[in-house]
């Protein structure tokens, strides 16, 4: 039935249409980084569905290239709700299709952005190698784009730096996070940067930067550049600021300093209640399960209750 109406109701595409397409994916962008993307993934498969279907069409090719790049971007974000949700082969499917997508017309910057995403996946499936091995694949697929922008490149660079940090590489981590950090020098604001890469500003690289120290074990390097990203952070990004919180906490407690591990990771859970991210739930039980040592203190004791309260376990999660 839905096919047969939006036959009957059929319009000429313009720029405009594709504005709004890229706009709705812009609101998408937003309200997954406050609620996670757990309640948007109807509706974004529903429009890359749409968006598919409207490609079986003959267009003008300003209006098809720029449908093949929403629905590549669409097909990504699914994928990124899947991975965020803890659902990997569901990811990995919908990453596939991203980047058949983009393929279709030649999309480097966005098939390594995808690639980018399989690597980040890679590390938290214990598949470091792939990881290292997906994100040298879109650097590749970058570098051999004519208007890859810096900025784009020091995101690459970071994420080869969690995978070096991963295999523990850590004169390889090093060099990618100081290329990162290199390309990042370079970055105009005059530059034609693809609107997927705009969230890659100097917090995010300064709390990579600290996370990808944290990796390797350097808990005393790590915790001072989370702690400034964090107090930099936007304060809606609920996802995030619970996040880079479980980094620092764990920071804190690979350097002993249990009490304010505990607060930190106290701090996390609101945010963490506030978004659908079993990716930050799990963290957050994680760290739970590293103050093993430590459970009858009263700052694990309270953390624990307050986890409990907030984060309860749920089907094939760790159980408290």
């Amino acid at each position: 039935m839905d096919s047969i109406l939006a036959l009957a109701s059929r319009t000429n595409l313009s720029a405009a249409t594709l504005a709004a397409f890229r706009s709705s994916i812009e609101d998408y962008w937003r309200r997954d980084d406050q609620h996670g993307g757990e309640a948007l993934r109807p509706a974004i498969v529903g429009q890359l569905r749409y968006v598919v279907g409207l490609l079986k069409e003959n267009r003008p090719s300003s209006i098809q290239n720029g449908l093949y790049g929403i629905a590549a971007e669409l097909a990504r974000l699914t994928g990124w709700t899947y991975f965020d949700a803890r659902q990997y082969n569901q990811a990995r499917a919908y990453f596939t299709e991203a980047l058949q997508l983009a393929k279709e017309i030649d999309d480097r910057q966005f098939m390594a952005n995808v690639l980018a995403c399989m690597s980040l996946q890679g590390t938290y499936q214990d598949k470091p190698a792939d990881s290292l091995a997906l994100v040298t694949a879109a650097q590749d697929q970058a570098r051999s784009a004519l208007d890859t922008t810096p900025r784009v490149l020091s995101m690459l660079s970071m994420r080869e730096a969690f995978a070096h940090a991963t295999l523990g590489n850590r004169d390889s981590t090093h060099r990618a996070i100081g290329e990162a950090h290199h390309q990042f020098e370079q970055v105009r604001s005059s530059d034609p940067d693809p609107s997927w890469v705009t969230y890659f500003d100097e917090p995010k690289l300064i709390v990579d930067t600290g996370i990808a120290h944290g990796r390797l074990g350097e808990a005393a390097t790590a915790e001072p550049l989370i702690a400034d990203a964090l107090r930099r952070e936007d304060r809606s990004n609920q996802r995030g600021r619970a996040f880079h919180a479980f980094w620092l906490a764990r920071t804190q407690l690979d350097q002993g300093k249990l009490d304010q591990a505990c607060h930190t990771a106290t701090e996390a859970l609101e945010p963490a209640s506030a978004v659908a991210s079993e990716r930050v739930s799990g963290h957050l039980r994680e760290f739970y399960d590293q103050l093993a040592p430590h459970r009858q203190e009263p700052v694990a004791l309270a953390f624990e209750a307050r986890l409990r309260a907030l984060l309860p376990p749920v089907s094939g999660s760790l159980h408290l």
